[in-house]
């Protein structure tokens, strides 16, 4: 069904895209855009092994994570819930953490630090599951993924305090999140993340019912507890690629599902598309800013996002008086 606000959306993704590949330390008019396509010299190389490989790379990541973060607020009927709520982000954080400090000492390099930070969202996300279905609940499973996070994002502390100057720099980079290392390899791995997506999609009208109840959703057919599964399954592999790819991204999970509820109501059939597209825009548009105002020094994206997303989220709880209703 077409809706008008996921077509808007949608150009507006397509215009920030083509805006990203013409600004940067060294901009490319948008003029010469098609002519640097068909050039070979040093704007054809800017264009198609830095910018073009990061503008997907954000696009998609943004995506995933969006897409996460509106499925588990549906899932644990939770408005403040968020993808780093299972775990993943944490232990992502806190196995990439340990490779970047240890992995060169002891000489290990089979997995590298993306392997290892995906490896870590895995085993994290198993472990609020392991733990969440001793208590049977949805909500033991939230307290579950709150407790292994914290715990997970103190062990980042303790490497950090461990490491070298040169190591704490890479762990601190990279958990506050960057595109910095974009390339054709990474965009290749995140291309996994729109079959996620469409698998999200594909339990809309599950997600739908379970915000009004796991007893009314089980009386409407629908299989409660291999529903969380199949979410929370999703849901850590495509945020523990976002943040193997390109470390923590902060508030996207959290801001974007609000975002799309507030203009285009809570269905999950437009929600989880308008996350997607919505999440791709902001994170592009948050990349483009975090190289370009201090260029050429450039700014962990996380730390952008979290700047803009920060404030929002004060406004979205003043503006709604503490209904945050799904």
């Amino acid at each position: 069904m077409f809706n008008p606000r996921l077509f808007i959306l949608g150009c507006m993704l397509v215009l920030v895209a083509v805006g990203s590949l013409t600004i940067g330390a060294a901009s490319i008019p948008l003029g010469e855009l098609m002519l640097a396509i068909s050039t070979d010299d040093v704007e054809h190389t800017i264009l198609f092994d830095i910018r073009l490989p990061r503008t997907l790379l954000a696009i998609l990541v943004g995506a995933g994570v969006g897409t996460s973060g509106a499925a588990i607020q549906g899932l644990f009927r939770n408005p403040l819930a968020d993808p780093a709520l299972i775990g993943v982000s944490g232990g992502a954080a806190l196995f990439a953490a340990g490779f970047l400090v240890f992995g060169a000492r002891l000489g290990v390099s089979v997995t590298g630090v993306a392997g290892s930070a995906f490896f870590g969202g895995l085993l994290t996300t198993w472990l609020v599951l392991a733990v969440g279905r001793r208590g049977g609940t949805i909500s033991s499973m939230l307290l579950a993924g709150i407790a292994i996070n914290a715990v997970a994002l103190s062990g980042v502390g303790i490497f950090s305090y461990i490491s070298t100057d040169l190591e704490l720099r890479s762990v601190a980079f990279w958990v506050l999140g960057s595109l910095n290392g974009a390339d054709w390899q990474a965009v290749g791995i995140a291309s996994l993340i729109p079959v996620a997506i469409l698998l999200f999609m594909t339990r809309s009208q599950s997600l739908n019912a379970i915000t009004l109840g796991d007893r009314e959703a089980g009386h409407l057919g629908i299989s409660v507890s291999r529903l969380r599964l199949e979410i929370i399954i999703l849901t850590a592999v495509t945020v523990g690629i976002s943040v193997a790819l390109c470390g923590v991204i902060a508030f996207i999970g959290l801001i974007v599902p609000h975002l799309i509820r507030m203009t285009a109501g809570p269905n999950h059939f437009v929600v989880i598309p308008g996350s997607a597209i919505l999440g791709g825009l902001l994170l592009l548009l948050a990349d483009t800013l975090s190289r370009t105002m201090l260029s050429p020094a450039e700014l962990p994206v996380g730390i952008v996002t979290a700047l803009l997303g920060g404030p929002f989220f004060i406004y979205l709880i003043v503006r709604q008086r503490g209904s945050l209703g799904l």
